[in-house]
């Protein structure tokens, strides 16, 4: 048996280039010292989020595009070495921006996602990805998408299907906007958050792993609650609403083994059956 030490962040970062990899070379520093192979920052970790869902940025410049072959990723897989880490960040690609995931180790960019679902108004500030693609890493075969992303169950089944035995969903998920509670662990939203979580674990039967940002940015409070869940949708380890490290160990082959040996979802799919109009259910 090889097990496999994991974990997830919640954590604040901002516009500050800077300080975001001072902050990511602490995180690195203590998921190394506590043997951690692979480490799931949040989505804008390099850069920061946008400052409100509403298109309306005011005299906000947004997060610094970066390339992926750049030397901000380039720095960030230097800072990696053995350990396999994940990060979200604006990619730039021509004149387009997009709200990116890359998955990162000392030997270079592992895997690249382009976030596909954009919630509200933020296809005001980024262009969207138009795939999931699972890939290859030191530490199994990954696949990775973006907070909203979680909220559509294709988007999962699709990386399942690809062979993802870890799926990496990177967050800047913030509380509800209307009605919202004074304690966050209350909070609606916060609760959708970890339902998908378990949820999208569970139905595919696949390692879990979710990051989000924690603190304020602008107009949003976000809502921690970093984890690690094993493919029966259980919760190994989770931060709660404040920042911090979820950390978990277990071996994935077979945990995906013991999962999927009496009830395999994903084996006992029906395809002909799920036909539907395109477009279907439209609003």
């Amino acid at each position: 048996m090889s097990t496999l030490r994991m974990a997830a962040v919640a954590e604040e970062f901002g516009r500050d280039l800077d300080e975001d990899f001072r902050t990511v070379e602490r995180l690195i520093a203590a998921a190394r010292a506590d043997g951690i192979r692979l480490l799931a920052l949040p989505e804008a970790c390099l850069g920061g989020y946008l400052l409100s869902l509403d298109g309306d940025s005011g005299p906000d410049a947004g997060p610094p595009p970066l390339a992926v072959d750049g030397p901000q990723i380039r720095r960030l897989a230097a800072l990696a070495g053995e350990m396999v880490v994940v990060a979200g960040y604006c990619e730039a690609d021509g004149e387009a921006r997009y709200n990116s995931v890359v998955c990162v180790s000392g030997d270079g960019v592992l895997g690249n996602h382009r976030k596909v679902h954009q919630p509200l108004r933020e296809d005001a500030s980024y262009s969207c990805g138009d795939r999931f693609r699972a890939f290859d890493t030191p530490v199994g075969r990954v696949g990775m998408m973006i907070c909203y992303d979680k909220a559509f169950p294709e988007s999962a089944r699709a990386l399942a299907l690809d062979g993802a035995q870890i799926g990496v969903c990177v967050s800047a998920w913030p509380g509800s906007r209307t009605n919202a509670a004074a304690d966050l662990a209350e909070d609606r939203w916060k609760r959708r958050f970890d339902l998908f979580d378990r949820a999208r674990a569970l139905e595919n039967q696949i390692v879990w792993l979710s990051a989000n940002q924690s603190g304020t940015f602008g107009s949003l409070r976000f809502v921690g609650s970093a984890k690690v869940v094993d493919p029966g949708g259980d919760v190994l380890a989770d931060t709660g609403v404040t920042a911090g490290m979820a950390v978990a160990e277990l071996d994935v082959a077979e945990a995906l083994r013991t999962a999927r040996r009496s009830m395999g979802h994903l084996r006992d799919r029906r395809p002909e059956a799920y036909t539907y109009p395109v477009g279907a259910a439209s609003a």
